[in-house]
């Protein structure tokens, strides 16, 4: 699975590979998955790991740190997914359309397999952590990039600049990306936000 780059600003601390560190993330992870992670304190993690808290405070230094790595892993795989989808696209309009869809499916997996990750998801977004920022600018990356892959194709309009209409995009598809509104819109996946595609889509024809 892949993993969004988050700088180490994010709250890691040590060497980047040690081994030490994913032990505590996979600890935490198994124990926001049964308890969440509002509820959680790195002392319950200390507790349950059977280190110290200032032990755990050497490679992280707060439970966000330790909810940053565990929410870039996850948006990393949605990530991964997303760009293999797209990559089997034949045109920019099918390649938006699978990108979207992905996002759209594989966020109501999450909420439905997993509800407590969903709910670190949750607090990313609301918090603005560099993880789910870094997922968000990555997603209007992608978006841009196939905007002006659909105008050298001639299957989009020359018109509206590139970042405004990536931007616009991205606002339209919230309802179906961002984890704090996909928790009200659940029944309207995959008929509505593929609905939303093709809105999207029209707005974009020449």
């Amino acid at each position: 699975m892949s993993v969004l780059k988050v700088s180490k600003g994010a709250g890691q601390r040590g060497p980047a590979d040690h081994g030490i560190r994913d032990q505590i993330i996979e600890a935490a992870d198994e124990h926001f998955s049964h308890y969440g992670y509002g509820k959680t304190t790195v002392a319950d993690l200390a507790k349950q790991i059977g280190f110290s808290k200032a032990y755990i405070y050497k490679f992280f230094d707060s439970k966000q740190a330790i909810g940053e790595a565990i929410c870039a892993r996850c948006l990393g795989g949605i990530m991964e997914a997303v760009e293999e989808s797209v990559a089997g696209g034949k045109s920019a309009t099918d390649k938006i359309r699978r990108l979207f869809n992905t996002i759209s499916a594989l966020s109501a997996e999450l909420f439905f397999n997993d509800r407590k990750l969903y709910d670190i998801a949750t607090y990313s977004c609301a918090e603005h952590w560099p993880s789910s920022e870094a997922y968000i600018a990555r997603v209007e990356e992608m978006v841009a990039e196939l905007i002006r892959e659909g105008r050298e194709g001639g299957e989009f309009e020359r018109k509206t600049p590139i970042d405004e209409a990536a931007r616009a995009i991205m606002m339209a598809f919230q309802p179906f990306m961002n984890p704090m509104m996909l928790q009200y819109n659940l029944d309207a996946v995959p008929e509505g936000a593929n609905e939303v595609v093709s809105l999207i889509l029209r707005s974009l024809a020449p």
